[in-house]
């Protein structure tokens, strides 16, 4: 929706002089430019008289309008009904036409010799030159040359065509070098009403009469009504509106505006009365009435200047235009006085209103020369800038930085000296733009409140008194609070600096963009935003916010700004004070809450593992190994998790000194120490043997604590062996998975390279059996690894399966020995010697079994085993007889199926041919292939010994003929 503007300065006059019109008031006023820049101004009087004046603009010299001199039309002024109606210059053929009595005059320009009448017409009533709108690509000026195509053939210069109104006739004519009118084309019978008004533009002639406006098509010859007009209305009346390309049709005191097809266009023009006179400047309509002058913007119709030109001598005013669309000139003639104004530049226009502090005026404006591509770029982004500035200092800061946001030239570094006080680091880089010098110089936004709520004081204390004052009515009726005001003016800083951030700026600027933004958040305390800035890219001067965060107490985000300037040392120190400052505040608690003073409802959670979590991502990337192990401490103390996820990071470059590492961890760290060792040994491959044994012996003194816990807090565990081979359920930890005693088995079955011996002087003494088994078996100690599985651990299976790993029958006899005879005052393990040799009797002698069988063995549970065993074994003698028998035969078999394929003739003659080149053999050599294909030796050398002519392979595809046993078989 545009905004309605109010009273504003466009037309401010530029000179004056007197007119001596002889007692007679003027009737027509036209003005023309000339190509060496002097104006020419033409006042027709009603008594036949044309005043002839100059005037040149200078940009040092005031303007002056001169008399030139004074021209009478011979008749013209004897009629009691006419007068000299209407004046034409024709700038460029240094002419002018002049309407007078019915009758038309050609004079000079400068009326330097008599007036010549054209006798060809007589009774005209209106004429117009033929116009050129800026759509057919052609200037609309007098001084165009453009040839124009007449629609009944040749080349006509346009400028030279007219339409004149005779009555009711239209005559299209031409202007000849000899000063006379060729009639081109008359037009009769189709107009209703004397013809009065008159405008030729590109093909259209609009015709005004007492019935209404007409439209005439040059191109078709087509005439249609416009509209028609009252009878109670005046005469109609028209005008080119150059810059649009429209027409304005008047009807008393209303303008339509139609486009050159006579389409309506936009709204229409409401003058208050019937003007006397109205022309055109730039995008507004300027039109009289009695002494009034009144300008009306021309798309909104409103009014937006009005001034009286003094006494007019009680004629009427009249004015005259340039009749272009760059035109900046009006000129105002009474009976007394002629005024040449001129048009007031628009940014002369903005500036003014920008003072009036009439600010959506002055941006309506701005937008309105946009549109119409009369503003650059440039001078755009500078009223945006200007406008914010003045808005800033009015404290109006959320609309002050919607315009700066809009300014596409202007730099952060402008705002700099509001946020941080001069000299600064950045002081060099404030551009010293004053703009117009509509606003105070920068000074800090505290500054600018305070200021701003003094005014408010004293408009508030003058409006008591009666004056009114430039302070916004709002601020007025209900005046802001400084906090409330501060506030708002910082959080939009924020929202113009945050917006900067995306832009390409130089490096100094955007270092002042970011720390000024820190700046900006600490004032209000938005820890989140603070960090979210510090922790993520940026350019903020470390420097300039160390001491600034440090006594605010915001230690998080200058640690995060240490982070990410890579200065690792300091963030690590810093994220070490604030774990230590979380422990004593959170009173020996987990967590410290600190309540947001942004948001009271929103509550902010540390705890020391916060500090150590971030402290770790440093860690976890950096390679210096000093500051790793220095480190690792404090944050081992915190949380073993992330302590071991430090030491053995991926992310890091290169590989810690293992060596340096394990001397560098507490030795009450054991779980850490564990873990870390794992990760050499397994992710790393590590083969060290020292590593291996260390590992198996942190183990295993971690398996011992686990089973002393155990036993003391569920009680003693003997006399439930089998129970011993179930993993502890003790023993896991934050670190690990799986508990230790697993991880100690899996890690003695699975290395070679740690010492058993170390680690079974460790457990000898404990009842970590199956441990101690799997460490006898490293060291070969058969006869102790099967007690202990046999009688300690009772796992049948698994002295069993050691038997056989260790192939020997004396092994199942030696286990068999144990189960018979277990000592230490244990009954004999029957079931388990009789499941022995069900499994594995064919391993035992029958014999020696018998002799080692007790006495006091139930013959029941023995009778049945010994009976198989022996059968067993007869049986696996007669089928090894069978076995070995049969595979003497395939020998055989083998043996003669090659001696039949050696023995196999074959018969060449003198037909015989190669299979493959089909060449007579003769007596060549050749071979013979296993599917009796026959080739030469050449193409046996080509082919190969494998494959054949038909292209079987005999490698892949072997030929099997069977022999006498399969036969048999």
């Amino acid at each position: 929706m545009a905004v309605k503007p109010k009273s504003r300065t466009i037309l401010e006059p530029l000179g004056e002089s007197a007119v001596d019109c002889s007692n007679s008031s003027i009737k027509s006023v036209a003005l023309a430019t000339l190509p060496d820049g002097q104006t020419l101004i033409y006042i027709a009087t009603v008594s036949g008289v044309l005043l002839l004046y100059s005037l040149r603009i200078s940009q040092i010299d005031p303007l002056e309008i001169a008399f030139v001199r004074r021209l009478s039309l011979p008749g013209a002024g004897t009629s009691n009904s006419s007068s000299l109606n209407y004046i034409q210059p024709l700038v460029h053929i240094d002419k002018v036409i002049v309407l007078a009595d019915g009758f038309l005059y050609l004079l000079d320009s400068r009326l330097l010799e008599p007036a010549k009448r054209i006798s060809l017409f007589k009774g005209v009533t209106a004429f117009s030159r033929k116009f050129r709108s800026i759509k057919s690509g052609t200037h609309t000026n007098g001084g165009s040359q453009a040839n124009y195509v007449y629609s009944n053939g040749g080349n006509i210069d346009s400028s030279n065509l007219f339409a004149i109104g005779i009555g009711k006739k239209l005559v299209l004519a031409e202007l000849i070098l000899s000063g006379s009118l060729v009639i081109l084309k008359e037009i009769q019978g189709v107009l209703d009403g004397m013809i009065t008004a008159l405008l030729w533009v590109d093909n259209s002639i609009f015709v005004g009469t007492k019935v209404g406006y007409y439209l005439y098509n040059c191109i078709n010859g087509q005439c249609g009504l416009i509209f028609s007009l009252p009878d109670s209305s005046g005469m109609p009346r028209l005008k080119l509106l150059v810059k649009e390309s429209n027409m304005l049709l008047m009807v008393d005191n209303v303008g339509i505006i139609v486009d050159i097809e006579g389409q309506p266009v936009g709204g229409s023009l409401v003058f208050k009365e019937t003007p006397d006179s109205f022309r055109e400047i730039g995008s507004y309509v300027v039109a009289t009435r009695n002494s009034a002058v009144e300008l009306y913007h021309k798309k909104i119709g409103c009014c937006v200047q009005r001034f009286v030109v003094g006494n007019g001598g009680g004629g009427p005013c009249l004015l005259a235009d340039e009749e272009n669309e760059s035109g900046n000139l009006v000129v105002v003639a009474t009976s007394l006085k002629l005024i040449c104004y001129g048009k007031v530049s628009e940014e002369a226009q903005i500036k003014d209103m920008l003072r009036k502090k009439s600010f959506k005026e002055a941006m309506s404006l701005v937008k309105e020369l946009e549109n119409e591509g009369e503003m650059t770029k440039e001078m755009l982004s500078f009223v945006h800038a200007q406008v914010g500035f003045l808005l800033l200092f009015d404290l109006h800061f959320k609309e002050a930085v919607d315009h700066f946001l809009l300014s596409e030239n202007m730099q952060p570094s402008e705002l700099f000296p509001f946020i941080m006080r001069d000299p600064n680091r950045w002081t060099l880089l404030v551009p010293r733009n004053r703009y117009w010098g509509l606003h105070p110089p920068p000074t800090l936004l505290e500054n600018v409140i305070d200021d701003g709520l003094t005014a408010i004081q004293r408009a508030v204390f003058l409006k008591k008194a009666g004056v009114e004052s430039a302070v916004d009515a709002e601020f007025l009726l209900n005046p802001p609070s400084r906090a409330d005001l501060l506030e708002s003016a910082i959080k939009n800083m924020i929202r113009y600096l945050q917006a900067c951030r995306v832009r390409d700026l130089a490096v100094s600027v955007r270092e002042g963009v970011d720390t000024l933004l820190m700046y900006l958040y600490r004032a209000l305390n938005c820890v989140d935003d603070m960090e979210r800035l510090a922790s993520s890219e940026n350019s903020c001067v470390v420097e300039e916010l160390e001491a600034l965060l440090t006594d605010s107490g915001h230690l998080r985000t200058l640690a995060f700004l240490y982070a990410g300037k890579g200065m690792s040392a300091k963030a690590l120190s810093t994220w070490r004070i604030l774990a230590r400052d979380y422990s004593s505040s959170s009173n020996h608690k987990d967590q410290y809450v600190e309540t947001d003073l942004q948001d009271p409802s929103r509550k902010i959670i540390f705890s020391p593992e916060t500090a150590a979590i971030e402290a770790s991502k440093i860690l976890e990337e950096s390679s210096d190994q000093d500051l790793v192990l220095q480190h690792h401490g404090w944050i081992a103390d915190i949380n073993q998790v992330i302590a071991v996820q430090i030491l053995i990071s991926e992310k890091r470059i290169g590989l810690l000194s293992p060596d340096e590492v394990i001397a560098a961890i507490d030795p009450k760290k054991v779980e850490i120490l564990q873990r870390y060792l794992q990760w050499l040994i397994e992710d790393q491959d590590s083969d060290d043997s020292r590593f291996h044994t260390a590992y198996a012996v942190l183990l295993a003194k971690s398996a011992l604590e686990t089973i002393d816990v155990s036993l003391s807090t569920q009680g003693s565990v003997a006399g439930r062996p089998e129970k011993e081979m179930k993993v502890s359920e003790h023993g896991g930890s934050s670190i690990f998975e799986s508990p230790v005693r697993e991880r100690l088995q899996i890690f003695l079955e699975s290395s070679d390279l740690y010492d058993a011996e170390d680690v079974l002087e460790m457990i000898e003494e404990s009842d970590l059996w199956l441990e101690k088994a799997i460490l006898y078996r490293r060291l070969g100690q058969e006869t102790l690894v099967l007690n202990i599985l046999a009688l300690k651990l009772e796992n049948y299976e698994a002295a069993e399966q050691y038997c056989a790993e260790i192939g020997r029958p004396d092994a199942y006899m030696q286990l068999l020995e144990i189960y018979l005879n277990p000592k230490d005052g244990r009954e004999p393990m029957f079931k388990a010697a009789v499941r022995l040799l069900h499994n594995h009797g064919e391993m035992l002698d029958p014999l020696q079994v018998l002799e080692r069988l007790s006495p006091d063995m139930p013959l029941h549970l023995a009778s049945d085993t010994i009976l198989r065993m022996l059968r067993a074994r007869h049986h696996h003698h007669r089928q090894g007889k069978i076995v070995h028998n049969m595979s003497h035969a395939l020998v055989i078999d083998a043996s003669l199926g090659r001696m039949e394929e050696r023995c196999r003739n074959v018969q060449i003659n003198d037909e015989s041919t190669c299979g493959s080149c089909h060449a007579r053999l003769g007596t060549k050599l050749f071979a013979m292939y296993p599917d009796d294909s026959i080739v030469c030796y050449k193409c046996y050398r080509r082919q190969g010994e494998s494959t054949s002519v038909s292209g079987r392979d005999f490698k892949k595809d072997s030929l099997v003929k069977p022999g006498w046993l399969v036969t048999r078989l």
